[in-house]
């Protein structure tokens, strides 16, 4: 059973299309700035390929979820920044891979006229909401040691 408890639609508000209205839960807050189709050395993961900048970017997002302790189960909130929202299926597919789609987390998704480099077609950032006792430090050690 999961710690978080997500609302799809409250009374008076339309469902939502594979996302939650509202999620809540207690414990230890997690916030991810946004991530971006960049490999570990730096360089851009599919230039001009949505699908494969997508994956990178929920690749990037686990590792750092990972990194502090949490997990997909554990996240309450994703942003989507897109320069074209043409490209939301691909986001979508790659989001549906790693969340339980039943109980999807609340998201937000913004077409911008650009991100920092041109070639770069998405954003995603993550709030999560972690139960764990397991504390910051503890996460960061983990990672120092990855």
């Amino acid at each position: 059973m999961s710690h978080l408890t997500h609302i799809a639609a409250p009374e008076g508000v339309a469902p939502g299309n594979g996302y939650s209205h509202v999620v809540l839960g207690e414990g230890r807050l997690v916030a991810v700035s946004g991530q971006i189709a960049l490999d570990a050395d730096g360089e851009v993961v599919g230039p001009g390929d949505p699908a494969a900048q997508a994956r990178q970017v929920f690749a990037n997002l686990g590792r750092c979820l990972e990194a502090a302790g949490a997990d997909w189960g554990d996240v309450a909130k994703l942003t989507f920044f897109v320069t074209d929202v043409a490209v939301l299926p691909a986001v979508r597919e790659a989001r549906d891979a790693h969340i339980d789609t039943a109980r999807p987390p609340a998201s937000t998704a913004v077409q911008v006229a650009a991100l920092f480099r041109p070639e770069l077609l998405l954003e995603v950032e993550a709030l999560a909401i972690v139960r764990s006792t397991r504390n910051a430090r503890e996460a960061g050690e983990a990672a120092d040691r990855s």
